[in-house]
Formats: C-alpha cells, structure tokens, sequence
C-alpha cells in the first residue's frame, strides 16, 4: 500500500468516525424499520402550523401545553356559538312564556289577549297591529291539558322547541269551527277520551298556543267578545266541570317575550332544558348543550374562563344571527331576483327541511326574526292562510333609515282575498317600531288608505308624513334602522306565481 493510499484510508475513518460514535438509538432512526408503511403527507401532523387561532405547535404529532389551550378554547367558542344558533327555539319559547308570567299570564291558568291590539310598548318578535292576539302557555307537567278555541281564528300549538303541533282554527282540524284540543304529555298512560277532541300526543311538557282573532269591519270588541266567550284552557282532569277562565289584557303592557343576546341566553336555555324531558331535543343537540354545560339535571355553573368564552361566542353568534337575517348568502330567500324581499323560510318546509338536509341557516333567519311555525305558513295555498315578504334595504340595497322618507307602490290588483297590512320593526328588536303612531304601520281596512286611479296604492314611510299623504303613511325614527313585513291575507295566485311583484322601497330625496 502506498503511503498516498494511506492517507487516503485514514481521511476516510476520520471522516466516518463521527458516526461511528453516534447513539445506536439515533442510527436506528435513519434507518428504514422493517415493518415500515409508505405514509402519506396528508395524514401526518407538521411541528409547527400556522392557523386563524394562532400558531399550533406538536412533538411528532403531540400537541404542546399552549397547543391544548387553545384549541379547547376554540372548541368551547364554537360550540358556544352553535348552542345559541340552534338553542334560540328553545330559549324563544322559554322568553315568550317568562314574559307573559311576569304580566300575570300564568301557565296553565290564564289567556293573554290583546283587547285594544298590539303595539310598540310590548316586545313580541315582528307581531301584527291589525288582528287581536290570544296568547296562552302550557306546561303539561300537570298531566294532559284541553284548550276550548274559539271559531274564527287562525294559528298554531308549538312545543317546548317552538316545533309545530297542530294548527287551530281556520288552518287546524276544526276548520274554523271551534273545538276542544287535547294536549297529552310524553310519557303518558292514562286514559283519554275516545271522542269530542282533537288529541295531539307531544314530546314536550312546555307549550306556547296563540292565534289571531279577526277585526271585521272595525269592530274589535266583538273579536274580543268571540274569544272570551268561547277561549278556555284547563286540566282534563277538570273536564267535567271547568273553571271559570281568566283573562288578562295585554294591550299597551310594557314588558318583554323576545331572548337574550348576551350571556343571560345560555340561563333561559338552560332554564328551557331543566323544565323538559332530556330527549325533548335529538341526541345530537343535548350532546352541544351539554358541552357547554347545560344539561338536565345538573346546574350551569360555567366557571371564570368558561364563561369569558361564552360571553364572547353569544356576541359573535348573535352578531351571525343578524347577517343571517338581514345579509342572506342563501339566494333562495329572495322572492324575486330584482327585489330586496325576503321570506323567512327560505324555500324550506316548516321543519326548515330542503329533502334529506336540515337547513340551519333557515332555522336561525326564522327563529331570530319571529315566531309561530306552521305548514300554512311555509306551504300556503291560495286563499288560504297568510303570506308574508320582509324587506330591510331599499332598492339600491342600502339599509332602511329611519331619518329619511321612502315610498312604495303595490301594484293592482294587489292579491289579498281578505286583506294587506304593513308593520314596520325595529332593526334591534325586531319588534315594533317605538313611534307616535299606535299601529306601527296600516292597513287595507283603515278607512284613510286611499288607491291611486289604477287601484295600486303606494305608501310613505318617513319621519314627517308628505303633504296630503297622511292616510297612506307610516311613520319612523331618525336614529333608527328599520325592516318591514307585507302580509297579504288569504293570498291569490298572483303571489304565488311570482306573476305579481310589490316595489322596491324607493329613497325619495
């Protein structure tokens, strides 16, 4: 060997001589193991990942101490924001009937109507201020419970999940006739009458029932009359011999129906919860509540960080809410491509069902913006029933301001077999819009609306009514943004064929 071969051969062992020395363990890891997959980058975890809550960062797939934390946190946010989204049933039910207790319309015992109508002072989500209100809640708790309708009326029973029931009066079994309904409770093996009612088996002990009584030609007393005359809620229990129905006037009441957008939500719905069965909701939707900490039979008691975190998701949620409502990405809830008028279900059933899929978005514009699900609603026939289109911007798109006057014109014929009203809310309430006119909007029965020479009628709405538009006006606040509902009663079949189309709310400058 050559001494240049030498130096070469020595070089190379103190090259190598470093990994030589190398840990066994540190060898094996460069080394392929016999057993070894051909794992894909898809399924692996990086050390570090950059992401919106922040970096996250893992061992071979092991998350840090600071990588927990933040991702319960964020799993905690989330689930607060769903709870709210799919809890506002729920909580809108509970706020209803707490609301009408505290005016004392007991549960079970007294009827709340609306004797001289409704308006602003009472915070219902988007009421009327054309028909009387007849509002009675129900806990079935006490066994099953009959409620005596009157003929003539028109709306629906709803369960502890604002779930349809049945419909009463002119929509429901009876037809408008009047009759006895029957609400029996989950779970009950007694026995029941075999004839002379309507029976409803229900999956809830909580229930809110409430319909309209018409005004024909002015007269509200004699809708009053109809009512308390014929209304009755009692026990099946006192069946045979009923006590005498108390009745309480709601008219011009301040108090509040509508559920809380700040932390107190998670309270009524955990409230709502306690009060029912546990499976009152799908498994699916007590495993969110209960991640959160509202469970049956368990206190909420969300500790300091937990309820930071749920302050937080109920303002975003509520914030979500509100685009759902007033920002719709869902283009099948426009009634014309070339308005800005909505519908609340959104081309969905009353379960807010489009086939096999639940559309959440649906349920949420609903339940945040009003009450009372019922198919006559959402699958009306001409005739029959009400119609309903919301509109919150004007035709450029722009919000309802309360500071500036608009017009509208609806077009002839407009296609109400009975009548049209407007009403017009209160972007933040979404009830009444507090003004000096009591009814918050008008009506095709008022005396003063008067149609054009076609037999459209365009109405204003502004502030200050335009001179000698007084009897087509409706008044609203500077400061305020606003929405309005078109009902038409008894539809036609121009609305429903999109053949006929209401104006957009045109800015008069």
């Amino acid at each position: 060997m050559t001494k240049r071969s030498m130096r070469l051969r020595a070089a190379t062992v103190v090259a190598f001589l470093p990994l030589l020395l190398l840990p066994a363990s540190i060898q094996a890891q460069d080394a392929k193991p016999k057993y070894s997959a051909n794992v894909p980058p898809s399924i692996q975890t990086p050390d570090i990942v950059e992401t919106r809550i922040g970096t996250l960062r893992f061992f071979d797939g092991l998350p840090d101490d600071e990588t927990v934390k933040k991702v319960y946190d964020n799993l905690d946010f989330g689930r607060g924001v769903e709870a709210f989204l799919t809890g506002m049933p729920a909580a809108s039910l509970y706020g209803v009937c707490e609301g009408m207790s505290e005016v004392g319309v007991k549960r079970n015992r007294e009827i709340g109507i609306t004797e001289d109508l409704m308006d602003a002072r009472s915070l219902f989500l988007t009421p009327n201020s054309t028909t009387v209100y007849v509002i009675m809640c129900l806990d079935l708790n006490e066994g099953p419970m009959v409620l005596d309708v009157p003929t003539g009326v028109l709306g629906p029973i709803q369960d502890a999940y604002f779930r349809f029931v049945s419909d009463v009066g002119l929509t429901g079994p009876d037809q408008g006739k009047g009759g006895k309904y029957l609400l029996v409770p989950p779970g009950y093996a007694g026995a029941l009458p075999k004839d002379g009612y309507f029976i409803t088996h229900t999956r809830t002990n909580n229930h809110v029932a409430f319909y309209r009584a018409f005004v024909q030609n002015g007269d509200i007393a004699s809708a009053v009359r109809n009512v308390k005359d014929n209304a009755r809620m009692y026990s099946l229990a006192e069946a045979a011999t009923p006590p005498e129905q108390k009745f309480v006037n709601i008219s011009g009441v301040q108090f509040n129906t509508i559920h809380a957008n700040d932390f107190h939500f998670y309270e009524e719905l955990d409230a709502a919860v306690q009060a029912e069965p546990a499976d009152f909701v799908d498994a699916e939707t007590v495993g969110l509540f209960a991640s959160i900490g509202i469970k049956k039979g368990k206190p909420f008691a969300p500790d300091a960080r937990m309820k930071a975190i749920l302050v937080d998701a109920v303002a975003v949620a509520n914030a979500t809410a509100r685009a759902i409502v007033f920002a719709s990405r869902n283009e099948a809830t426009k009634f014309y491509p070339d308005r800005q008028w909505f519908s609340v279900f959104a081309g969905v059933s009353h379960e807010f069902a489009h086939g096999a899929e639940r559309v959440l978005d649906a349920r949420t514009l609903f339940h945040y913006y009003a009450t009372g699900v019922t198919p006559a609603m959402a699958v009306a026939k001409p005739g029959t029933g009400s119609a309903y289109a919301i509109a919150a911007r004007d035709s450029q798109g722009r919000y309802l301001d309360g500071g500036k006057t608009y017009r509208i014109t609806l077009p002839a014929p407009i296609p109400a077999g009975n009548f049209w009203s407007f009403t017009v809310y209160d972007g933040q309430t979404r009830s009444m819009l507090e003004t000096d006119q009591k009814l918050a909007g008008l009506d095709s029965t008022l005396p003063a609306v008067k149609a054009n020479a076609d037999g459209s009628v365009t109405v204003w709405f502004g502030p200050k009514a335009p001179a000698g538009q007084e009897g087509n006006w409706v008044q609203t606040t500077p400061g305020k943004g606003w929405n309005s509902l078109l009902r038409l009663y008894a539809p036609l079949e121009p609305w429903f064929d999109r053949s006929w189309k209401p104006d957009d709310f045109e800015l008069v400058e």
